[in-house]
């Protein structure tokens, strides 16, 4: 026991941090207090353990020490229990692909599934660093997700799947005042509050799923609560023609007709904007989220036609999502830095620095978290992650940035603390059952692909 006065929960020695602050300093042989949930200190080791007694003391010099990474775009639902089934190259449309692979396979979930889902896919994000994430709007049980993510200790932001808008128009009044009243409903159910880790958000599938009326109600509520409006927009061609057709402007030009747009709003995919759109999300403070393994492997278009290099330029919050792949955010991390070097031929865009800072701080801002996470700062919940440089693909520690963005992955994940608690140790989960979960998938998902009447498409022969 040192000989310090101060008690604290756990006390992190020798490491190197990556704390992210407003200075980005890096710490070398630094050290981190943690009381309760929050961060107590920060520094040097020789000052921290002189000053504080810990119940619990972790020897950090082999581990690189980085704020907890957070995914501003994911499905938990659907996607984790029959990830990867969907050949790559099934040639149809955006509408018949929805319809066809992907829709069946969310609507058939029960809700045991989807409380099996949701665990699964916190698995997968705590055992690679996530400490926090935004669903995209695909839930269909949200009592029975919110119950599964809080025995897992992640910090999770969620919301029913929300659709007002009706082909049928004597139907739309009905439509828009059950998605306001879902919305409604469910942010006084979970509130957002300090001592809870599943809140629920108003999120929107986007498109052209939700009425005018529905698209102002969502971001009063976040306007009134301290939430953030999320919404798929214009990763494909289809979202610009269809605002065109019937608003007779662009998608985000419409938004911020409708006063739709703000900081406390993030669009995802945004592969198809003009300058004029661009401009307005930049003047609005609205964010974007950029999900760079579903743009490429769905064919958006995103090395021709996006903008994300000029959306950072602009000033605009950027922040990353795994959407419906692994939700290992590292792995997308180095994809981000490099697309657009070679889109744009020019290896300064997206340095490392700037792709971790996405992964970290911009998630942080697009929830409207950055008072409470994204950075190693006293007072800040105490969300981190511990990377083992004792692995081949550390070695030799020379460049801490470059390294976490360019040669490493979740793989290298040994600790994870969200609110404090260690829910990861020593590569494992510590609230969850890993072991059973991926028992229960493998049933659960034989069972779901039935129901969804997905078929079967495998490019070489099985027996």
């Amino acid at each position: 026991m040192s000989a310090g006065s101060e008690r604290v929960s756990t006390l992190i020695t020798g490491a190197v941090l990556v704390t992210l602050d407003a200075t980005r300093r890096i710490i070398t042989d630094g050290a981190v207090a943690i009381r309760g949930d929050r961060i107590a200190a920060i520094g040097k080791t020789s000052e921290l353990t002189s000053r504080f007694d810990a119940d619990a003391r972790i020897d950090g010099r082999r581990f690189v020490v980085t704020p907890g990474f957070v995914d501003a775009h994911i499905h938990i639902t659907g996607d984790p229990l029959t990830r990867s089934y969907i050949p790559d190259d099934i040639d149809a449309g955006f509408a018949e692909k929805l319809a066809r692979w992907v829709i069946p396979r969310f609507v058939s979930q029960t809700p045991d599934d989807e409380r099996l889902s949701a665990q699964l896919a916190a698995v997968q994000m705590l055992r690679s660093g996530t400490t926090c994430f935004l669903e995209a709007g695909t839930i269909r049980h949200l009592d029975a997700v919110v119950d599964g993510l809080e025995h897992s200790g992640i910090r999770a932001r969620v919301g029913s799947w929300v659709e007002g808008r009706d082909r049928e128009p004597t139907r739309q009044a009905d439509a828009t005042d059950r998605a306001i009243r879902t919305l409604e409903e469910e942010i006084q159910r979970y509130p957002s509050a300090d001592d809870r880790l599943v809140c629920a958000y108003p999120i929107l599938i986007g498109h052209n799923t939700n009425s005018d009326a529905v698209w102002v109600a969502a971001k009063r509520l976040a306007d009134a609560h301290g939430l953030a409006v999320s919404a798929h927009m214009s990763p494909y061609q289809s979202d610009p023609d269809w605002y065109l057709q019937h608003t007779g402007r662009r998608p985000i030009e419409h938004l911020a007709h409708i006063d739709a747009l703000g900081r406390n709003v993030a669009l995802t995919h945004l592969t198809h904007i003009d300058g004029q759109e661009l401009a307005l999300l930049a003047a609005s403070g609205t964010s974007g989220i950029f999900c760079p393994a579903s743009a490429l492997k769905g064919g958006f278009g995103v090395s021709r036609h996006g903008r994300f290099p000029e959306m950072s330029a602009a000033g605009i919050n950027l922040a990353l999502g795994t959407d419906g792949d692994l939700p290992d955010l590292m792995q997308k991390m180095p994809l981000a830095a490099s697309l657009f070097k070679d889109a744009r031929e020019d290896v300064r865009v997206f340095p490392a620095q700037q792709a971790l800072e996405m992964a970290i701080l911009g998630g942080a801002r697009a929830l409207q978290l950055q008072h409470a996470i994204g950075s190693l700062e006293v007072g800040k919940k105490a969300d981190l992650v511990l990377h083992d440089t004792d692995r081949p693909e550390w070695q030799p520690v020379l460049n801490v940035l470059q390294q976490l963005v360019w040669t490493s992955d979740g793989r290298s994940v040994h600790s994870v603390f969200v609110d404090g608690v260690r829910v990861v140790d020593n590569y494992r989960c510590t609230l969850l059952d890993e072991s059973a979960i991926y028992h229960r998938a493998r049933q659960a998902s034989r069972e779901l692909l039935v129901r969804a009447a997905v078929p079967q498409v495998n490019a070489w022969p099985v027996s």
